[in-house]
């Protein structure tokens, strides 16, 4: 074998169906279309959606929270605190116990909003076909690979295998 052949069985691994990252990307993508007409009535984009879940269940939080449970980036989520102030639904403040911190607290309109969003879930839940079971199953199996993958972002690459 040359150093330009591949094993067939090696080369099925370069293959697009092959890819979980890209199974995964194709099922983030349907979401989003399928949130993005959900949230339309509720005047929400996915991401902002998130932020507002959140703040739903756990109440005010400093950004920098924010940001750590939704792994997002100060640059990121800023842009989305500051849409969600301007539509009435946050409210931002300089922390009584850190002035270098920004706590984000919910307006009555935003904590209205959570009775319109109660269907949302449950609409998602209905269009993926699957029992609450499944769902949770699925949720802990992601839950899972996210852990794996962070972990291994940590370590060294492994080498790749000797072909000689």
């Amino acid at each position: 074998m040359t150093a330009t052949e591949t094993p067939a069985a090696e080369a099925d691994w370069l293959r697009l169906d092959q890819q979980i990252c890209f199974s995964l990307h194709a099922a983030s993508r349907a979401f989003n279309g399928l949130y993005r007409v959900l949230l339309k009535d509720l005047g929400l984009t996915y991401p902002q959606y998130l932020v507002m879940l959140v703040l739903w269940e756990r109440g005010d939080l400093p950004v920098k929270k924010l940001g750590e449970l939704l792994r997002l980036d100060s640059g990121t989520l800023s842009p989305l605190v500051k849409r969600l102030e301007a539509a009435g639904l946050v409210r931002r403040e300089r922390s009584a116990r850190d002035e270098r911190s920004v706590d984000v607290r919910l307006t009555g309109q935003g904590a209205a909003l959570r009775e319109q969003a109660l269907r949302v879930p449950r609409s998602i839940a209905a269009a993926t076909g699957f029992d609450p079971a499944e769902i949770g199953e699925l949720r802990a199996r992601l839950d899972r690979l996210t852990s794996a993958l962070d972990a291994a972002a940590l370590e060294e690459p492994p080498a790749p295998p000797d072909r000689r």
